[in-house]
């Protein structure tokens, strides 16, 4: 089973300056269209023969669009020889959708979950 990080786990991880290697999984005119800021682009397609780019890394998030194929591409990049039996290999927990959806609702301005779960993202106006 691929472990899977929150939204606001990895948000944290990165402005820290943590040693984390984001993978987005999309095709590249998705990827270009919008990322998560430091993320690497290696579409899933091609992650089989790429995957040594990811040599010596201790910790991988990988992202797709809901969630679902990076769990599968985490499978792959923690099987791979190239990373370490103690590396951090994971999902982002509900992909690209959960974290713009964490980033619009303002959820790591102190308010819990709870309190902004029955709550759209805020309108700008």
């Amino acid at each position: 089973m691929v472990d899977e990080i929150t939204p606001e786990e990895l948000h944290d991880l990165l402005e820290s300056g943590a040693d984390v290697r984001v993978v987005d999984i999309r095709m590249p005119r998705a990827y270009e269209r919008g990322h998560i800021p430091g993320s690497e682009n290696i579409p899933f397609s091609r992650l089989p023969n790429e995957v040594e780019r990811l040599d010596g890394a201790e910790h991988v998030v990988t992202v797709c669009p809901h969630g679902k194929s990076s769990i599968q591409a985490a499978q792959l990049v923690s099987s791979y020889e190239g990373i370490d039996d103690d590396a951090r290999v994971e999902s982002l927990s509900g992909g690209l959708d959960a974290w713009e959806w964490g980033l619009a609702s303002g959820s790591d301005d102190g308010e819990t979950e709870a309190e902004t779960a029955d709550e759209g993202p805020q309108s700008p106006f």
